[in-house]
Formats: structure tokens, sequence, C-alpha cells
């Protein structure tokens, strides 16, 4: 079967207008805020736009005969192109000036990440603070998604990309058009968005704070405009429980949160899923508050300001930073790593358990853990019964033997990723500690690591190939793996 390439270079442009859209929508903040880098900013997303319209008209006699194939090329090289092309504000302001600083911090924002290279982030002009966050919302729900409610356009069908975008388990379609379930999913995503900006602001973070905070939050990203990230509002508990309830929806599955907004809160409450998570993140959210409170045994003043009492600074403190963790947020209320030793094993563990399916968290996903701990309990029952069919069972229903095969595949593949990134890190001069929370930070889109990358520093002085091969696992990470390794086979490139 000949590979359209046509087709795939006609979408990447479509993705470039996409891109330079929103570049002048930083240009236009930077203009009212008179920061001195609108001209930069208008010429960068000008020159996308163009590249973008000049691809799609050498390819406007594209064949619409859009392949698994074509699908897994186009989100692949269409987070490459977005990445390269959304380096150029940082590097026409003169604000990122180095080519692997932009595109790492490219990436992290893309990939929702939020692994940072910026040293003084309030010294930045707010053009570019803005673009910076709206790396984080596109790529949150995915720029192929929103491609896709538009494909109509072009006469093309969007499932192909659609099932790219969201490998493993699938969850329930809102409409049986797949480009009306992208609308529904950006309507949700944009609501929540203008909701907590809105709360923010009420709250006392000025309007532009807001928005940026709001854009991080939905997309599960963690860039911030202050440099001590969420722990700039400590004084302010309205604000960090706001951003609580945010992440916990971003990590969730947007999907329930649509059967909620139809009054079918049953059905929400009756998700296997959902119920573990928040089993997942109250639980461990208690274990760090216990810890805390009878394990600490320095000045509680170093980690919390005495404002409502050093219990409710704990627990906030602690259900913020594990929703941050688990949901791969990534925002700082606290460094995390220095509470106890136990602690700090904990939160590496939780970079592992990622949200919910059908959220824009990153991480290997609570039903992919479900399904894992249930087939490796029932292989016991199955050693005792060697001829008895025993199903795996998710939301009361039979999961078919090759899904669960699909996920084991991944979790291998995950794992053997997360220490050949550890080991190459270190083999790139980073020391134990630093390699083993850089490689998972990043291939699990979470920001903060451990070692020289802890919540209270950043990427920065990583050396270059470092920065290099860490956006390449952000991308492994956040397109979960199949979909980028997949090319990488010769299976790919086999003529059928």
């Amino acid at each position: 079967m000949r590979f359209n390439r046509k087709i795939v270079i006609h979408l990447l442009g479509v993705l470039m207008l996409f891109n330079g859209f929103f570049m002048l929508i930083a240009a236009l903040a930077s203009a009212y805020y008179k920061d001195g880098v609108t001209l930069e900013i208008s010429f960068s997303a000008i020159v996308t736009m163009l590249i973008g319209l000049v691809a799609m008209f050498f390819t406007r006699n594209y064949s619409n005969n859009l392949k698994a194939k074509e699908g897994y090329m186009v989100v692949t090289m269409g987070w490459i192109v977005m990445t390269f092309s959304g380096m150029l504000p940082y590097l026409t302001s003169g604000a990122i000036p180095s080519v692997t600083n932009a595109f790492f911090e490219t990436m992290s924002g893309y990939t929702t990440t939020g692994a940072s290279i910026m040293n003084d982030i309030e010294i930045m002009p707010k053009g570019i603070l803005l673009w910076r966050s709206l790396t984080h919302w596109i790529g949150g729900m995915g720029i192929i998604v929103l491609a896709i409610a538009i494909l109509p356009l072009l006469g093309i069908g969007g499932m192909q990309l659609f099932s790219a975008e969201s490998p493993g388990p699938s969850a329930d379609k809102l409409h049986p058009r797949i480009t009306d379930t992208a609308k529904r999913l950006w309507l949700i995503y944009v609501g929540y968005t203008v909701a907590e900006t809105i709360l923010l602001n009420l709250s006392g973070m000025s309007l532009f704070d807001a928005i940026n905070h709001s854009m991080s939050t939905l997309s599960t990203g963690g860039f911030s405009t202050k440099n001590a990230s969420l722990a700039y509002w400590n004084s302010n508990p309205l604000i960090e429980y706001i951003v609580i309830l945010f992440m916990f929806l971003a990590g969730s599955n947007f999907v329930l949160s649509y059967f909620a907004f139809k009054g079918k809160v049953a059905k929400v409450l009756r998700d296997e899923e959902f119920r573990w998570y928040g089993m997942f993140i109250l639980g461990f959210t208690l274990l760090a508050f216990l810890i805390i409170i009878f394990q600490t045994n320095q000045d509680v003043s170093d980690y919390f300001p005495m404002v409502l009492g050093f219990e409710e600074h704990a627990f906030r403190h602690s259900l913020f930073q594990v929703l941050a963790v688990v949901t791969t947020t990534g925002f700082v209320t606290a460094d995390f790593t220095a509470w106890t030793p136990f602690i700090t094993i904990m939160f590496f563990a939780l970079m592992f358990l990622g949200g919910s399916a059908g959220s824009t968290a990153g991480g290997i996903k609570v039903v992919r853990h479900l399904l894992i701990i249930k087939n490796g309990l029932l292989e016991f029952k199955r050693t005792l019964h060697p001829n008895a069919v025993i199903p795996v069972r998710y939301n009361n229903k039979s999961v078919k033997e090759h899904i669960v095969y699909n996920i084991i595949a991944f979790f291998v593949l995950y794992m053997l990723l997360f220490i050949v990134g550890a080991g190459v890190l270190g083999a790139l001069g980073l020391d134990f500690v630093s390699a083993l929370g850089a490689s998972a930070t990043s291939l699990g889109n979470v920001g903060p690591g451990f070692g020289i990358v802890n919540p209270l520093s950043n990427f920065e002085s990583l050396p270059m190939l470092a920065k290099w091969w860490c956006s390449f696992l952000m991308l492994l990470g956040r397109l979960e793996l199949f979909t980028v390794m997949i090319i990488f086979t010769p299976y790919f490139w086999k003529k059928i």
C-alpha cells in the first residue's frame, strides 16, 4: 500500500495555521501590555502561517484516503513541527536565544510536561509568558483533536487521527461522529478554563495570572507566571483549593464530565477508574499528611506559613502536591523532596501512576494499573484452574485479551524506556538520583523531578544533549509510546 505523503504534508500545513493563529493571540496580548516583543511574535506567527499555507497549496490535490500509517505520521510529525514552529517567538524575541533551550521549553509546553529552563520567569515579557501557557493549552487536549473538528471541511474522516492521538484503553464515545466528539471535548475544556479563570480572578489573582494558570491547570501542564509557582500564593488558601479542584477535573476522564453535565452522575460514580482515581488521591494525601504531622522533626515553619494552623496547611499542601504529581500538572507549593525520605520515595512512585484515560494527564494511567493488577491476581486462579476461561473484568464487562496484552506491553515498554532514559542521562553526566528523576518526570510529563531537577530548581543546568534526550522522552510520554515508537519499526515502512 502506497504511503500518502500529500495528505500528511497537507494536514501538517493545517496544524501550522493553527499554531500561527494562537501566536497572533499572544502578539495581541504583547501589544496590549506594551512589552516590546509584539513585532517579534507577530513575525513568528506570519512565518508559521505562510509555511502552512505553502504546504497546503502544493498538496491541494491530495487523496483523502487517510489510513492508520498516515494518522500516526501526522500525530508524531505534527507535534515535532508544532514544536519547531513554536520555538520562533522565543528565538525572535531573545527570550530564549539558545535553540536547544527554546526547543526544550517548547516541547515541554506542547507535551504539558512543565519542565523549564527559565531561571527568572517574572522578567519575561507578558506576550512570551502567554505564548508559553498557550503551548500547554494547545497540547493539553491535543492540537490533533482540534484539527479533527474541522477536517470535514477538508473532506477527510478523522477516526484514524483520533485513534493515533488516544492509544490504549478507549473511552466511551460521546457521539457516533468523531468530529462531534472532538467538539464536545473542546467545549468542556474551554468551559473549565473560563470557569477557573473567573474563580481565580475573583479570589485575588490578576486576570493575566488567572488566564495563564487556568490554561496550565486544565492542560495538566504546570507552567507558571511566577518563579515560586503556586507557592507565590501560599498565603491565599482559596486560590490553592480552586487549583486543586480543577487539577482533579483535568486528571479525570473528560467523557465523565460530559455525563455529569448531562445529569448522569450515577454513571460517573459507577466508573471503576474514577473511583480508584479518587481513592488513590485521598489515600496518598492522608498518608503524606500523617507522616508530616508525626515524623517531621524540623521546625514546621520551614515548610508551612502559620496562617490557619499547621494541620490545615499540612493537609492542603499534601493534597495539592499529590494531585500535582498524580495528574502530572507539576505545580509547586512546597519542596516535597524535603519532607521525609519516605515521602520522597512515595512521590517518585506517584510519577508512574498518572491520571485517568481520556484526561489531559500523562503517566501510565490508572486504568492500566487496575487491569494489570486484576490480570495478575487472576493468574493465581488460572494456575489452579488451567482449563477455565477467566476473563479480566472492568466496569462489569469482560476485557478482550488483546487489550490486556496491549496494556502489559505498554507497561513493560514504559519501564524499559524509563530505565534506558535514566541510563542515557547518567552517561551524559547526571548523578544517579537526578538521572532517575529527570527520566521519570520527562516520560511521565510531570515537570519537577529529583536531584538537580527538584521542585525548587529547573532543567537549565542539564547538558545540551541531555535536554534533547529529555525532549524526546517527553514526546514519547505525551503520545503514549506506541504512536512514536511504531514509526521506528520496519513493519511501519514495509509495503503491503
